[in-house]
């Protein structure tokens, strides 16, 4: 029920339990991102396919993305996060059995079932503003991505107690993934988010999806949250196996994605506030700037420190680029033209993402002699990509008075 004292009880509510969701499912994305390289290069006969079940689990985000989306326009927020948990359990149990019979291309499967948990978990931050005002929204999207916090810290620590659990390597993570989905899902009971109108038969309401395309605020939306994500997986795809290539450890490397994920997330607490303040496009723009600098630190050594220090700065600029880029998206459409456009958002975003990891293994463990040469090639892969959205702001604010 609705405090008629406070029109933003329910969305509170919401936001509760989506950040609840971000931090105990979300858990499940650390763990398999870290150890998805990993595991696939040990069952890939060649090395320059060992991210491809990290490419197959984004694939699947991105080809699911817009039937989730349209099953949650039709039947609800919940029936679609639900949907999500079975895919995300799925997944995990089809990879774990791959582990026992060393199948590789089984493991390819099971990876790209967990890609219907990872699009499901990026209709949270949409979610969360449902049932907001306005002046809510940006906190209530920050807020729901803050909860990925405590995911930060939970999956790699249980990684380090889990990956070595069963005598086949990589096994006992999977498993617990298993009864993260299984458990976690639970929390969905508690969403107190209303089913949009159902629009009469042969009645569109609202733009199409090439008519919304055109619009200034979603194109250029589309292209910065596709350009940070994009960005950050090429990275951190590479990055545990640029570390442990280096001489670390695999705690040493979960360490680093640990950092990277903290830093994702953090910002969290006032990047809505930062929105507010300064307007979505300075934040996507600066997320821009940051995601330049993690570049710049990647490709000046291979330290451990170096590691650390790219990864950081690559999880707030993801922070700032993305969620700025959620927000600008949210403040473009209508309530009714929101299963077209989220979905359609979301399957290009992760249509990227999904290139960016394929080429992230290539570039990593093919395209030189060396870690070294393997890594540089990550960080000098940026270049175009953050000068197409870095073109794109500047090109919406030399047309402001255009929607």
């Amino acid at each position: 029920m609705t405090d008629v004292n406070n029109p933003d009880s329910r969305a509170r509510r919401n936001v509760f339990v989506l950040v609840l969701a971000q931090a105990v499912m979300g858990s499940q994305m650390p763990m398999i991102f870290i150890l998805g390289g990993l595991a696939g290069q040990s069952l890939a006969s060649n090395p320059c396919w060992g991210t491809l079940p990290i490419s197959l689990i984004v694939f699947g985000s991105m080809s699911t993305a817009p039937w989730m989306s349209q099953v949650m326009q039709h039947f609800g927020r919940k029936t679609g996060f639900f949907i999500g948990a079975a895919g995300g359990a799925l997944g995990a149990g089809i990879s774990a059995y791959a582990l026992t019979v060393s199948s590789f291309p089984l493991f390819l499967v099971g990876s790209y079932l967990t890609g219907i948990y990872m699009s499901a978990q990026g209709f949270y931050r949409f979610a969360a503003v449902d049932t907001a005002s306005a002046a809510y929204q940006p906190k209530a999207m920050s807020y729901v991505m803050a909860g990925g916090l405590l995911s930060a810290v939970l999956g790699p620590q249980m990684i380090k107690v889990t990956v070595d659990a069963a005598a086949i390597p990589f096994l006992g993570t999977y498993l617990t993934v298993i009864a993260i989905n299984i458990f976690g899902s639970g929390l969905f009971l508690f969403l107190d988010i209303p089913i949009p109108d159902k629009t009469p038969a042969g009645h569109v309401h609202g733009r199409s999806r090439l008519e919304m395309l055109r619009t200034p605020k979603i194109a250029v939306a589309i292209i910065a949250a596709m350009v940070s994500y994009a960005l950050m997986n090429l990275m951190m795809t590479s990055a545990p196996l640029a570390v442990v290539g280096s001489g670390f450890s695999k705690g040493n490397a979960a360490d680093v994605v640990m950092a990277h994920v903290l830093a994702m997330y953090i910002p969290s607490f006032f990047t809505g506030a930062l929105i507010a303040k300064f307007g979505v496009e300075r934040i996507i723009a600066a997320g821009l700037v940051i995601l330049a600098g993690a570049g710049l630190v990647g490709l000046s050594g291979i330290d451990l420190t170096h590691f650390f220090g790219a990864l950081v700065l690559l999880g707030v600029g993801w922070n700032f680029g993305f969620i700025g880029a959620s927000t600008l998206l949210a403040s473009a459409h209508t309530p009714e033209e929101r299963g077209r456009i989220q979905g359609l958002n979301d399957m290009i975003v992760f249509g990227m993402v999904t290139v960016a990891s394929l080429a992230s293994g290539g570039l990593m463990n093919c395209s030189g002699g060396s870690v070294l040469e393997g890594w540089d090639s990550v960080n000098l892969a940026m270049i175009p990509f953050l000068a197409l959205a870095g073109g794109a702001l500047l090109w919406l604010w030399l047309r402001p008075d255009e929607v």
